[in-house]
């Protein structure tokens, strides 16, 4: 069984055990946390496509720590000399699905 959720401008695949990066946001480790917005849901009898969500769906996630990613953009243009370097550090908080509630019935895979 899996999910996909979108939280923040992103689209996540969540099945259960799982770990996702999310956006950075204010949270506690071993914080739950539920993703609401379910745009589809798949188990052995099919799958439900939300239009655009479905209702009655979440996932739920326990906050596992924050994550730090460093990008980096590198502009280089032969012969000339030129070199342009460009970066950030991103930051991220890692999270383990613990469970699909489907909609409906309280029925749910957990890890």
């Amino acid at each position: 069984m899996y999910a996909i959720v979108e939280e923040g401008s992103r689209q996540h695949r969540a099945e259960a055990g799982s770990i996702l990066h999310l956006d950075e946001r204010p949270v506690e480790v071993g914080q739950r946390l539920e993703l609401t917005r379910v745009l589809l849901l798949r188990d052995e009898n099919g799958a439900v496509v939300g239009q655009p969500l479905v209702p009655g769906a979440k996932v739920v996630v326990e906050v596992l720590g924050e994550d730090k990613v460093k990008t980096v953009t590198q502009k280089f243009r032969r012969r000339k000399a030129s070199k342009r370097l460009k970066g950030h550090t991103q930051r991220y908080v890692r999270v383990k699905v613990v469970e699909i509630v489907k909609p409906g019935n309280d029925t749910a895979a957990s890890a």
